[in-house]
């Protein structure tokens, strides 16, 4: 009986078990994060994701949907908090230009 069972095929021929993408969890909190409490934490989404997307691209069969999803959001949310800083920095600029300008005025006349 033995024998017989060892020469049946395998119903799914060389199946490999797929695992989740490096850190794509981690990645997914880090964009949340970045978005809603301290946007720097944008740029360690952004970069952890490129490196898990390169893993991803060489060998596509070995990861989950699902981890790729979570990795694709929080490269995302990354991008945006990154966005959401400059955004920020810009207006602070802006702020400090206007009111010195205005600073500037008051004390000529």
């Amino acid at each position: 009986m033995d024998q017989n069972y060892q020469n049946q095929k395998q119903p799914y021929g060389n199946y490999r078990r797929q695992e989740s993408l490096p850190n794509a969890t981690l990645i997914l909190v880090l964009g949340i994060l970045s978005i809603l409490v301290c946007q720097p934490l944008g740029i360690a989404a952004l970069i952890m994701g490129n490196s898990s997307l390169d893993a991803y691209q060489r060998d596509p069969e070995r990861y989950t949907d699902g981890s790729l999803s979570s990795v694709k959001a929080g490269r995302v949310c990354g991008i945006i908090g990154i966005c959401l800083i400059a955004l920020v920095i810009i207006l602070m600029i802006a702020g400090v230009g206007i009111a010195s300008w205005f600073g500037f005025r008051d004390h000529n006349m």
